[in-house]
């Protein structure tokens, strides 16, 4: 079994948002893997499940708003007895441009309050993440950038790297080791 976390707020005034990008990422693997709608779980999320190559597949998404997306996740592993190793988190990343993609295994959180939260409640930082660029802002704060909607110059850029987040995350769920994926897709 897999988990995929996608980081986000919720509420319709968030939606499209550069810090929905988790979101958007596993509502995309969602309907391209046909696992249905996202329903409410037990715990402080809402979730889609399914099996994709044969592996059963859980994509999360934290209902906490995004600075304690750990409260949702820490209960979810602990529900389904998963091992660190069977967990990713997608999330947002100001360093990275628009269209960048990259796979990490471990690493601190580099300001995300939703990274912090998910180490601070998992007591390690050593998990899968799939980090999507969203830039930082040429213009204004980075709280207006990252809840601010990306461009119609960027948007391209940005589906491109959604397809390619969505690409790597089939192939770990397919079975392929996540690290040798870094080589592939960063």
């Amino acid at each position: 079994m897999k988990m995929i976390v996608g980081l986000g707020n919720i509420g319709t005034q968030y939606d499209e948002t550069r810090h929905n990008t988790g979101f958007m990422v596993v509502e995309q693997f969602a309907r391209d893997y046909h696992l249905g709608a996202f329903t409410h779980a037990k715990v402080e999320a809402v979730i889609a499940s399914g099996v994709v190559d044969g592996e059963k597949v859980i994509l999360v998404k934290p209902t906490t708003y995004m600075n304690d997306s750990g409260r949702a996740v820490k209960p979810l592993m602990d529900y389904y007895r998963l091992d660190l190793a069977d967990l990713v988190i997608v999330n947002d990343d100001l360093d990275m441009p628009v269209g960048k993609v990259r796979l990490k295994t471990h690493g601190k959180s580099g300001g995300h309050n939703g990274l912090k939260s998910i180490i601070q409640y998992l007591g390690t930082d050593k998990f899968n993440r799939v980090k999507v660029g969203i830039d930082h802002p040429k213009q204004g704060t980075v709280v207006s950038h990252v809840l601010g909607k990306f461009s119609k110059d960027e948007r391209p850029a940005f589906d491109v790297a959604v397809a390619k987040a969505e690409d790597a995350l089939a192939d770990w769920v397919k079975g392929e080791d996540f690290a040798h994926l870094m080589n592939d897709y960063n």
